[in-house]
């Protein structure tokens, strides 16, 4: 993978929601995750990459290169045979496997070398595999592909108080429902929301793992403009006013890094500058305080929001 990028990075993201739940949690009736001894808001890794998938296959189109692994209703095992089929691999053809189990002895597993050409196609089809990485033996083993870009989960600056909302439905989707309803006996629903609360996510990238992917600059131009720019497709009435606010990119000058990661993101602090008395309800009540003269030799920031 000539081509991949030769520089670590670690950033720091910041975006907000107003009057939406930005990452229901379906254990808790599609409550706005939070953590329970703090009150602190939260939006799982998962989230994120969703919304960077779907901005990607938005923008590219499923092109040669660009195609997204994971995405809704994907037939996995499918796609890896399929990749198979694309380099001219006949898995029809391979031996069993009898290192793994009975979930492996069938016909249609690759082995030994197909294995690692299996992998690097599908590294090289798919942007989120390059990305983020895959497990890829649940059919036709690809094995598995770890991936350069990793998250945290973003946590709110401040405590959250996630508010509950009763919502009717006038219309009916069947005859026997519009039976039962009477005058104005409509149908309940509910509505989760945060009113205010501004995230931030921590997020990394290795170049040696960049390496093994074929992660390339293009690549990462990709994804510094999804994470700009993921919401601004993604608008849902569930989700009231999410917005990217900054993002804060540290490149490091060597593959390995110059830098331990936690000192840098000490660098970019939250202050509250309006309304220290009430509960923040816009990004204004804030201010997002960062001097990029001391960023220590050896990383350059860049501010990208």
């Amino acid at each position: 993978m000539t081509n991949a990028i030769q520089n670590r990075y670690d950033f720091v993201l910041l975006f907000d929601v107003k009057d939406g739940n930005p990452n229901g949690d379906p254990d808790a009736g599609n409550l706005p995750r939070i953590d329970p001894e703090t009150g602190n808001g939260l939006v799982t890794d998962v989230c994120i990459k969703r919304k960077v998938r779907n901005y990607v296959q938005l923008v590219k189109n499923e092109a040669d290169n660009y195609k997204i692994f994971i995405k809704e209703k994907a037939i996995l095992n499918n796609l890896i045979g399929g990749e198979y089929e694309k380099i001219g691999i006949d898995l029809n053809e391979a031996p069993a496997d009898k290192q793994n189990g009975d979930k492996r002895k069938t016909k249609g597993v690759a082995q030994g070398g197909e294995v690692a050409k299996g992998r690097d196609s599908m590294c090289n089809s798919y942007y989120d595999i390059r990305a983020f990485g895959a497990v890829l033996s649940t059919g036709a083993n690809a094995g598995q592909v770890r991936g350069p870009v990793q998250l945290t989960f973003s946590r709110s600056h401040e405590q959250v108080v996630p508010l509950e909302h009763s919502i009717t439905r006038m219309a009916v989707a069947t005859e026997a429902e519009a039976e039962k309803q009477s005058g104005d006996n409509r149908t309940m629903g509910r509505k989760f929301t945060v009113p205010y609360a501004l995230y931030r996510c921590h997020g990394f990238i290795s170049a040696p793992l960049a390496g093994q992917t074929g992660f390339s600059e293009d690549d990462l131009s990709v994804f510094w403009e999804a994470l700009c720019n993921m919401f601004e497709h993604d608008h849902s009435a569930a989700r009231g006013l999410m917005a990217t606010r900054k993002l804060i990119v540290f490149k490091h000058d060597s593959p390995m890094g110059n830098v331990p990661a936690h000192k840098l993101f000490d660098l970019v602090d939250i202050e509250r500058t309006k309304n220290n008395d009430k509960p923040a309800r816009d990004f204004s009540d804030y201010e997002i305080k960062f001097d990029p003269a001391k960023v220590p030799a050896g990383v350059t920031a860049v501010i990208k929001v």
